[in-house]
């Protein structure tokens, strides 16, 4: 694991603040006698109330640590995503769906810059509604908006929860990598859940890994067919896969389309990746150490897209689209949007491609990235001018 020694060092009110929480996950620990799984250990990491990571007023969001953030989104690189989106999102709003949802929000980047697409698409919404938990993300999410696009903002709400039903377009960008994973290691062929404990007193850490021998029977499904007999760590998804049934039970007719680094669950469970996917992101650092600084750093697995995709289908939705970023971005026309711009006024011109080239770029978001679309109750064309002109060629639906 990376040493805190090697990474920038936080203020001392921010230090406080993680030397806050990490009593509290202390307390957690000790109250369960002394061993927690580590999807309880990263829900409070990221989640606890005035502390966690994303309930915090640490900046997240960002173009370079200067400004005190720890990765960039897609959002944020370039308004083309968000102007893409809505032309993906123009003519099913046109079908008769006038309302969008959005999870996880962010800055409110996407939101303000989806409603100005969909305004220049002439399908504007009649609402716009994000489902956002944090008080602080809530407040920057204003300014945006009220920065971007002053005019629309009056067609914005915020949810504290899910509806009971929805019909209207739904989108989460980086949602699902952020919600709390099982760990499990499988050790000379015996499968091992993968928990949090305390470290001894006077330690440079205050948490480390304790695994535990799982029976047969409580080995999850998933993980039995994994081939082979080496020993590896990775995850499971049972808090995306239940937010995914509760996105199905709500959605009455609609379409649900979700962006996030991921894979297949072949891929995902592949050999060549024995040691799982968990990764922690701060000051523009990726390193592996979910213990440092808690409530400071975001820590994030990939997506098991073939578990979201079963979960919304136990739901009644269908999949009707699962595509890398570059080709869905590609068929809804970024490339288009982008020539625009005049070429010959390079000031202009050359920051845009380059953002763009990074969406789309295999060494890059390009092929990490994927996006799943869910929907229920629409005629799923699959020509260019369909509802889902996004996934027109490149489709990878047979692969979950």
């Amino acid at each position: 694991m990376q040493k805190a020694a090697s990474l920038p060092l936080p203020p001392a009110d921010a230090q406080a603040a993680s030397d806050t929480l990490a009593a509290r996950i202390g307390e957690s620990i000790d109250a369960a006698g002394g061993w927690i799984g580590f999807e309880r250990y990263m829900a409070l990491a990221l989640y606890a109330p005035g502390l966690g990571y994303y309930s915090g007023g640490s900046a997240k969001f960002g173009r370079d640590a200067r400004d005190g953030s720890d990765f960039i989104t897609a959002p944020e690189l370039s308004p083309f995503f968000a102007r893409t989106l809505a032309r993906q999102f123009a003519p099913l709003i046109a079908q008769g769906l006038p309302r969008v949802m959005e999870f996880g929000a962010g800055t409110g980047r996407l939101a303000a810059d989806l409603l100005l697409g969909l305004e220049q698409e002439g399908q504007l919404p009649q609402e716009y509604a994000i489902v956002e938990l944090s008080g602080e993300l809530r407040a920057r999410q204003q300014e945006t908006l009220a920065h971007r696009a002053p005019h629309l903002a009056a067609r914005v709400r915020w949810l504290d929860a899910l509806p009971d039903r929805f019909e209207g377009v739904i989108v989460g960008n980086e949602v699902l990598d952020a919600m709390p994973v099982q760990l499990y290691a499988r050790v000379d062929g015996r499968w091992h859940e993968r928990g949090v404990v305390r470290t001894e007193p006077g330690a440079a850490a205050a948490f480390h890994f304790e695994d535990r021998v799982l029976t047969t029977a409580d080995v999850p499904a998933m993980l039995r067919d994994i081939p082979g007999d080496h020993d590896l760590v990775t995850e499971t998804h049972a808090e995306a896969e239940g937010f995914m049934r509760a996105v199905g039970a709500m959605l009455a007719r609609g379409a649900a389309f979700f962006i996030d680094y991921g894979f297949p669950a072949a891929e995902y469970y592949h050999p060549q990746r024995a040691g799982g996917t968990l990764m922690c992101h701060y000051r523009h650092h990726a390193h592996p150490d979910p213990f440092l600084y808690p409530g400071l750093q975001d820590i994030t697995a990939h997506v098991n897209f073939s578990g979201v995709a079963a979960a919304a289908v136990e739901t009644g939705m269908s999949v009707s689209g699962f595509a890398s970023q570059a080709r869905f971005l590609m068929n809804a026309g970024i490339t288009e949007l982008l020539m625009a711009l005049d070429p010959s006024d390079a000031r202009a011109f050359l920051p845009q491609a380059n953002a763009v080239q990074k969406l789309l770029s295999e060494a890059e978001m390009g092929e990490l990235f994927k996006v799943i679309a869910l929907t229920r109750g629409l005629d799923d064309g699959t020509d260019a001018s369909a509802p889902l002109a996004g996934f027109a060629r490149g489709d990878r639906c047979h692969t979950l």
